[in-house]
């Protein structure tokens, strides 16, 4: 029996894909991101255990609420790293007529090809757009990050992507110019959204008695950030899928 550890559901939410949306907050990532504001959900053993047929089944009460453009999104965590419970669900969710969407970081495991071929979006955190720089702000090298953009390539799914803008980090024009060459490279992205960092995590590190990565940096500017989206991802409009 196949079993899955989720930390925690958002019955109707609003910013997590097209429409109103199931989230499904999958435990465990692999990942140590510098701005993280779940450390809560790294563990792999936490959250509730469930199969996918009483997932599914819960997920089904709010179809009336998803009307044409809504659905579920599983996010973490990382629910790449639980591959089969997670394409388990999405062919449940496929039988349902429920749109599927994942918010990854892209770094996981499994068979990616199947479990797109389940998935009608993909939120693709991009955490950075260099060996180097990826490795210092996650903790882990990027060439598995590198396999699932190749996965999204070869089976044209509809992207969005997301990226934290950082105040010294990832905020100068130089960043944002080499990102912009980045995304325009991918084929199907669809929609770009700079995110501001913000410190609303912080409390969770103090209480996990964690040491927290970047202690001191201030949340960035939000108009600041509204500007950058604005000035190099303005063609990026972000059709409903």
């Amino acid at each position: 029996m196949i079993v899955g550890h989720i930390h925690s559901m958002e019955s109707m939410g609003l910013v997590d894909g097209p429409g109103i949306r199931s989230v499904v907050f999958f435990q465990g990532c692999a990942l140590r991101c510098k701005f993280c504001h779940n450390p809560d959900t790294w563990e792999f053993q936490g959250g509730e255990e469930m199969t996918p047929e009483a997932l599914v089944k819960r997920i089904s009460r709010f179809k009336p609420y998803f009307k044409q453009n809504g659905g579920v999104t599983f996010s973490g965590g990382e629910p790449l790293m639980q591959p089969e419970f997670l394409l388990k669900t999405l062919k449940l969710c496929k039988q349902e007529g429920i749109h599927t969407c994942i918010d990854t970081a892209g770094f996981g495991q499994g068979d990616y090809d199947e479990i797109l071929s389940y998935t009608d979006l993909v939120l693709l955190d991009l955490k950075e757009i260099t060996g180097p720089a990826y490795e210092s702000m996650t903790g882990r090298p990027m060439e598995r990050f590198i396999e699932f953009l190749k996965a999204l390539e070869r089976n044209g799914t509809k992207l969005w992507i997301r990226h934290v803008v950082v105040p010294g980090l990832t905020d100068s024009k130089e960043h944002m110019q080499e990102l912009k060459e980045y995304i325009d490279r991918i084929p199907n992205v669809e929609k770009v959204e700079l995110l501001p960092y913000h410190l609303l995590g912080t409390n969770k590190y103090e209480v996990m008695n964690l040491s927290y990565p970047l202690k001191g940096v201030p949340a960035m500017d939000k108009e600041r950030t509204k500007q950058l989206q604005k000035t190099y991802f303005d063609q990026y409009g972000g059709k409903q899928c």
